[in-house]
């Protein structure tokens, strides 16, 4: 049988070395005689607080014997909260996310843990320390699996919005996995649920799922803007403070959806439909400030989206009066110039438009938004934005190669690459192949040494995760 080692004999030992009297050492590490004496003799267990207090006095890397706690005070003793929870935290402040596992994996046949490790996660949430948290929304997750219980339903949620990043493909895994709790939350948690999958949905054109998912938040959240104005109690008011936007933002917001999947398929006159009905805001029974905020901005993003669905469908009349709209509404926010861009670039695209003079107006926002960061943390500006740049970089590419603008082409479209492989998006990182090997004989050695370097690049990397497949008979 393996002898585990103790925190309490490397402590001895450590005494024992240094010729250090109980006395000494607890005036080094800040602890009363008698205490320490008890943690050497095994009379006492010992606080993570404490541990830290003696780690420090034997100069050693804190959380030198965390491991060791988790031995001889987590799995060896039964499960104590008092202990565990200050633990987890301390662990979580050190970035040891192996410590957590382990403690998660330890105490979590017990599903009467299960309240008291999502109440940590919520507050780790708050601190900004997801992956931590993360560890322990899948212990609860794991442990709750048969109980079909909010709580289950609340940790999906937030494990969906803590995995979702830049990998698309981990993001359609994680969208598919949460699907299924959605109708498990309750009604109100349901709305910014239903709008954050919409939108990863959105980056990842599943206009099926896209239409799905609007449709239901507008259905839901209706309901729940007629109930809030047939009984005005406090309870409906409070429930209404935990969504992120006015309640009836979803019901907009959802038609806002549905033109955009109208767009994708190319019917511009359904999609012109569903902006004429979220510009129109006179049933709208709140007057107060964020109410006022959130219809001026559907406004204004009706009035945007009017130019451009006429623009798709080939009014070219409405593109200066679009650009126009452009340098006035996006003055303060790159990311949504860069955005309303695209569709310039696209119905150039599309129609054979000369856009040099819009480019040129542009020149500075154009340069720079390769460059650009996502200033916000909901799901639009973190999955769509970053897409929509990408996209882009390709209409760009497209736009410059076809007009012999070779050197300015070839410098999007190795944008595009660079973004759609760090987005894990393979149909448009082929795309951009594709374009890449039509104009192929108009790149200079560099840019084809260029494109080739990355592509190997890309292939080392494939080799490296998925391993080589064996083709021999």
């Amino acid at each position: 049988m393996k002898h585990t080692p103790t925190i309490r004999a490397e402590l001895d030992r450590y005494l024992k070395q240094e010729s250090m009297s109980l006395t000494q050492f607890g005036h080094i590490a800040g602890m009363n005689r008698g205490i320490v004496s008890a943690i050497v003799t095994g009379n006492k267990s010992m606080s993570v607080n404490q541990l830290d207090l003696i780690t420090e006095a034997m100069d050693l890397p804190e959380g030198y014997f965390y491991d060791l706690f988790i031995e001889n005070y987590i799995i060896d003793t039964p499960p104590n909260m008092r202990r565990i929870e200050p633990f987890l935290f301390r662990c979580a402040e050190l970035d040891k996310l192996d410590a957590i596992r382990r403690v998660v994996g330890s105490i979590m046949d017990n599903v009467l843990y299960s309240p008291k490790l999502f109440d940590i996660a919520e507050v780790l949430l708050a601190q900004g320390r997801h992956e931590a948290a993360l560890l322990l929304y899948e212990g609860v997750a794991e442990a709750e699996k048969y109980q079909h219980s909010e709580r289950l339903a609340i940790c999906q949620y937030r494990i969906f919005t803590i995995q979702v990043g830049d990998d698309q493909s981990r993001n359609l895994s994680a969208a598919t996995i949460f699907e299924a709790f959605v109708e498990r939350l309750d009604e109100i948690d349901q709305l910014d649920s239903l709008k954050d999958l919409a939108n990863v949905y959105r980056s990842l054109r599943k206009w099926n799922k896209v239409d799905e998912a609007a449709k239901k938040m507008k259905q839901k959240a209706k309901a729940q803007y007629s109930l809030k104005h047939q009984q005005e109690s406090r309870e409906r008011d409070e429930s209404a403070k935990k969504l992120s936007r006015p309640l009836f933002v979803y019901i907009s917001y959802a038609d806002l959806l549905c033109a955009s999947v109208c767009e994708a398929q190319g019917d511009y006159q359904q999609a012109l439909d569903y902006t004429y009905t979220y510009a129109n805001l006179d049933w709208v029974k709140e007057t107060d400030e964020d109410t006022q905020h959130w219809v001026s901005l559907f406004k204004s993003w009706a009035e945007g989206n009017t130019y451009v669905y006429k623009l798709l469908s080939g009014d070219i009349s409405v593109l200066q009066d679009y650009v126009e709209y452009i340098a006035v509404t996006s003055a303060t926010n790159e990311n949504e110039k860069i955005s309303k861009l695209l569709n310039v670039i696209i119905s150039a695209n599309q129609y054979n438009i000369d856009v040099e003079g819009i480019l040129q107006q542009f020149e500075a926002e154009i340069n720079a938004f390769a460059q650009q960061q996502p200033s916000s943390d909901d799901m639009y500006t973190q999955q769509v934005i970053p897409d929509y740049i990408a996209w882009f970089g390709y209409e760009l590419a497209y736009y410059y190669l076809h007009r012999g603008s070779y050197i300015d082409g070839f410098k999007h479209l190795m944008y595009a690459m660079v973004s759609y492989h760090t987005l894990n998006n393979e149909t448009n990182f082929i795309n951009c192949m594709g374009l890449f090997l039509h104009f192929r004989d108009y790149a200079v050695s560099e840019t084809k040494a260029a494109f080739l370097n990355f592509i190997e690049k890309v292939w080392m990397t494939n080799v490296k995760k998925n391993g080589t497949a064996d083709h021999r008979g």
